[in-house]
């Protein structure tokens, strides 16, 4: 057995890849899965395992989203080796991405390459499974109406899993169903777009090349501009990113004034997770809308 690594797990990487599992790095800052580098004797991959029960079916869907963005061929990531269960485990086997230095013009890059990616559509909002955020599932039930995806399938799902909690009081409740009554008329037509869905910064990595790569999606096909929104809730990406965006896939006027309206699934997210000020923070945002 290699240090750190269940014995069930390494038995089916030197199944599958046919080689000898010889060392393993384990990686800092994962708050649900354990990770690391391992070496196996024809290779290196990420690895990443969890509880099978806990979080039943997580990795599979992280699979299928990681390759759904690689076949939009427009940003990175990471290659999908393989995806199985081992005894109590579950386990995701990935192209191992050696980090490197940004390039020349990487902002502009990856602006440019998220906007192909945001071209690629689907005729529903939504998804044909379910995956997760972060540790909480996500629910894509599919249907053609943006605002009926992100009241059902997005807010009111968080909000129930807030208030079973003692996290969300009547009055903020109320608050949520006057927003709701805003929404029909509050968002722009566009079609369905391939979403990353969990798109700040740390997930986002430097490849080898320089280049801009995705990892850990909460992928589905929704309105763009959400994930446009969360590039701004935690700290920001630089100023030319967004305008090579517009250069390839150009925005509807308003769409600063919308912002946080899509930021609060994120944020509900994260009082669901960790509590604390994001609570704060929905409270400030649907004070100035509603």
């Amino acid at each position: 057995m290699v240090p750190s690594i269940p014995l069930p797990i390494v038995e089916s990487i030197e199944t599958t890849t046919g080689s000898t599992v010889r060392s393993f790095s384990i990686s800092s800052g994962g708050c649900i899965n354990h990770g690391g580098r391992v070496t196996t004797s024809t290779g290196t991959y990420f690895l990443k395992w969890n509880d099978l029960k806990k979080f039943p079916g997580m990795f599979v869907a992280e699979a299928r989203g990681l390759s759904l963005l690689h076949g939009a061929g427009a940003v990175a990531v990471p290659e999908v080796v393989h995806v199985g269960d081992a005894d109590v485990f579950q386990f995701l086997l990935l192209e191992h991405i050696e980090a490197g230095r940004q390039a020349e013009k990487y902002w502009e890059r990856f602006g440019a390459g998220l906007a192909a990616t945001h071209k690629k559509s689907a005729d529903k909002f939504g998804l044909d499974h379910d995956n997760y955020i972060g540790s909480l599932p996500q629910q894509n039930n599919r249907t053609s109406s943006w605002v009926e995806f992100f009241i059902e399938q997005r807010l009111q799902v968080q909000l129930q899993v807030a208030n079973d909690h003692g996290k969300m009081d009547t009055a903020g409740l109320k608050k949520f169903d006057k927003l709701f009554s805003k929404l029909p008329s509050f968002f722009p037509e566009e079609p369905p777009a391939l979403l990353h869905g969990d798109l700040w910064g740390g997930n986002i990595m430097t490849n080898s090349r320089g280049e801009p790569c995705l990892i850990d999606p909460a992928v589905y096909f929704g309105h763009r501009e959400a994930d446009l929104a969360m590039t701004q809730l935690f700290g920001g990406f630089h100023p030319s990113f967004l305008g090579s965006y517009e250069e390839v896939y150009p925005l509807q006027p308003g769409y600063e004034e919308r912002l946080d309206v899509y930021n609060l699934y994120p944020l509900l997210v994260h009082v669901n997770l960790f509590g604390g000020g994001y609570l704060g923070q929905v409270g400030s945002i649907l004070d100035h809308v509603v």
